[in-house]
């Protein structure tokens, strides 16, 4: 069976360096299909072939750019509880066979409905690995590492965005279809990489002793802290804190149940809501203008040139991606609560100066006002990049106990996805329509979304699932053991990753 090669025993490296180290790249490849494809796009709605062979307008564009968006719904909804019927690892799985499959219909698209329906296909692959990957890593991934790792599955996005504005720039001299077809084509490269790592990682050790295979839970986690000594201290810690942390969860709840709880437990509504924050305001900062419709904001600035706004497309993915490696280093120093604040505030004062600008030097001449408008683009789209990037895919799972995650996950992707669906379809048509005036409307709401992090959300730096689950139950660890001693074990297996 093609299931067996993945979960062959004895493939599973048994040097904990060596694994903590595949699991945290695994994390930044689950990402770049979706950063591919953002700008993937971008890339594509500027290319003269692609428009031409689809006979685009405005709302086939808008169509066709927010079909992904239409799949990553799909996901919230129909997927919610699958990692928790058939495990983590088997859900990254058939994320990638959905992803790949929706990769080649796209290729091969004769039409524009065929090639919608190839996005939407791409979008449920992506959206089940976006929802699936940050669940697998933060219950696998030691509390040193789970920050970096998770901060990297939407760090990496600007690695796709990176390769996808490389490959579209390349193409764009050419006149065939291939202009187009080949970095469609390309997108299926992650997911084959994301294949053939599968085989080296265990499953999550927190799934396993959920569904009672309590034996290979401590394995696993004797094959991340310890090379696979069972005995470690380390080890039996970290075992007690999950099967405490588990034993005041309800098992094999229905959805319909878990989401009851997450509205009327006033614990869990907490933690839903703190993850709705994190779905709606990564979507509605005003990034998917920029990540999405580039082209259309440097029209209205003044630069028309098709070649040169691939040429911008790159250098702001190039710099968008420094921004946030800078903002994962720093997110375990600083907190993720004051990394969303010195986010949200920066972008807030550049998409003010964006609209500013755009209003002021959009239909002149002025070379300073053009060029000025560009720098305040790449700064509020390196502000986003700062914090929002990093953390959208590290608190939301952090927040969510063991049974709400799976779950909570669907929801997070389902109203991320719905909130980004609104702003790609929407934001074409009101730059259209308003202009400038759509940058000081984002604004404002990203006042809003200043205050209410600094309201209502909760610290989690430094903490381990369980001590999080605490916190926000207001209950102490019975076994009484705390995660900071943990954390002082792992810096053996820290100190090794950071020598290979």
């Amino acid at each position: 069976m093609v299931f067996s090669l993945f979960w062959k025993e004895g493939v599973v490296p048994q040097t904990s360096s060596i694994l903590v180290a595949i699991i945290v790249f695994c994390s930044s490849v689950t990402s770049t299909t979706m950063g591919y494809d953002g700008s993937l796009m971008n890339g594509l709605n500027i290319l003269p072939a692609y428009n031409d062979f689809f006979q685009l307008d405005t709302s086939r564009t808008a169509l066709s750019t927010a079909s992904t968006w239409i799949g990553n719904l799909v996901v919230g909804i129909v997927f919610a509880k699958v990692p928790d019927f058939i495990g983590r690892k088997p859900s990254m799985l058939l994320a990638s066979l959905i992803t790949i499959v929706g990769v080649v219909l796209g290729t091969a698209a004769q039409g524009f409905a065929m090639f919608v329906v190839s996005r939407i296909l791409v979008g449920v692959g992506a959206g089940f690995s976006s929802m699936a990957g940050p669940i697998y890593f933060a219950e696998t991934l030691p509390i040193k590492w789970r920050g970096i790792a998770l901060c990297l599955i939407y760090d990496f996005w600007y690695v796709g965005g990176l390769v996808a504005s490389g490959v579209t720039y390349g193409t764009s001299g050419m006149t065939s279809t291939w202009s187009w077809r080949i970095p469609n084509l390309l997108q299926g490269f992650f997911s084959i990489v994301l294949l053939l790592l599968l085989p080296f990682l265990p499953e999550s050790p927190r799934w396993l002793a959920s569904v009672n295979r309590r034996d290979e839970c401590r394995k696993v986690l004797a094959q991340i802290y310890s090379n696979g000594e069972l005995e470690n201290a380390t080890v039996q810690t970290e075992y007690l804190l999950i099967t405490d942390s588990l034993a005041r969860s309800v098992e094999s709840e229905s959805v319909w149940k878990v989401v009851r709880d997450m509205v009327k437990k006033p614990s869990d509504r907490k933690r839903t809501l703190l993850m709705l924050s994190v779905a709606v305001f990564s979507m509605w900062s005003g990034n998917n203008i920029v990540s999405f419709y580039l082209g259309d904001m440097l029209d209205q600035a003044g630069i028309t040139d098709s070649t040169t706004q691939l040429q911008i497309n790159i250098i702001l993915n190039s710099f968008c991606l420094v921004v946030a490696l800078i903002g994962t280093v720093s997110v375990d120093r600083i907190g993720r609560k004051r990394l969303a604040l010195w986010s949200s505030g920066l972008e807030t004062l550049f998409l003010f100066l964006v609209g500013a600008l755009t209003k002021l030097y959009g239909t002149s001449t002025n070379t300073s006002g053009i060029y000025g408008t560009i720098a305040m683009i790449f700064l509020f789209q390196g502000s986003y990049s700062f914090g929002w990037t990093p953390l959208s895919m590290l608190y939301p799972p952090e927040v969510l106990n063991f049974r709400l995650r799976s779950v909570g996950m669907g929801i997070y992707t389902f109203a991320a996805e719905a909130a980004g669906l609104v702003t790609v379809y929407a934001f074409p048509i009101a730059m259209d329509k308003i202009g400038w005036k759509t940058y000081m409307i984002n604004g404002v709401w990203d006042v809003f979304q200043f205050v209410f992090v600094l309201w209502y959300w909760v610290e989690t730096k430094g903490k381990s699932l369980e001590e999080i689950d605490s916190i926000l139950d207001g209950v102490p660890v019975s076994t009484g053991v705390e995660a900071g001693k943990v954390v002082e074990d792992e810096k053996e297996v820290a100190q090794d990753v950071k020598e290979l």
